[in-house]
């Protein structure tokens, strides 16, 4: 059933438009690119930040910021991977990298989420000072994206 499914969508003209076209394929692949930078770029320093640097920046106003910019990135991201994706979707779904890179990405997605409904989080952004536990999942946070964007650079070398 997921080799009809990924020979289905090998077929769909979102991936035959990408196959005939190298501009589009580029474009696509800059947005994919562009997208990451966004979400990397909000998630590293809102969790710095959650792990105690830049203490003299407000994490009442920084927090909701980076944590929005992020959603935006990671959404581009997905879309514009998706897209990337229907190229090539057999070779991908045999590739530890690839493999390795969306486990990262469902693990970072499901830490956001708990993050984001602590009650931690709501106090860090009132103006109390992180918890411990918050902390600990924003050094996870930094990790795991970071191991995500290093799988996905992967992918071209498995």
């Amino acid at each position: 059933m997921v080799i009809e499914f990924l020979e289905w969508l090998a077929a769909t003209p979102l991936s035959s438009g990408l196959r005939r076209s190298a501009l589009v394929y580029m474009a696509v692949n800059a947005a994919h690119i562009l997208s990451i930078g966004l979400l990397i770029g909000a998630i590293l320093p809102l969790d710095l930040r959650l792990m105690g640097l830049f203490g003299s920046v407000p994490l009442s106003v920084l927090g909701p910021f980076l944590s929005r910019a992020a959603a935006v990135g990671l959404v581009g991201a997905v879309i514009t991977g998706f897209a990337l994706f229907s190229v090539k979707p057999i070779e991908y779904a045999e590739n530890p990298a690839f493999l390795a890179k969306l486990a990262l990405l469902v693990l970072g997605i499901l830490n956001a989420a708990a993050v984001h409904t602590q009650a931690a989080w709501r106090r860090a952004v009132s103006g109390s000072a992180p918890a411990f536990g918050l902390r600990l999942q924003a050094g996870l946070s930094a990790a795991v994206w970071m191991s995500a964007l290093l799988a996905g650079r992967w992918i071209g070398f498995v």
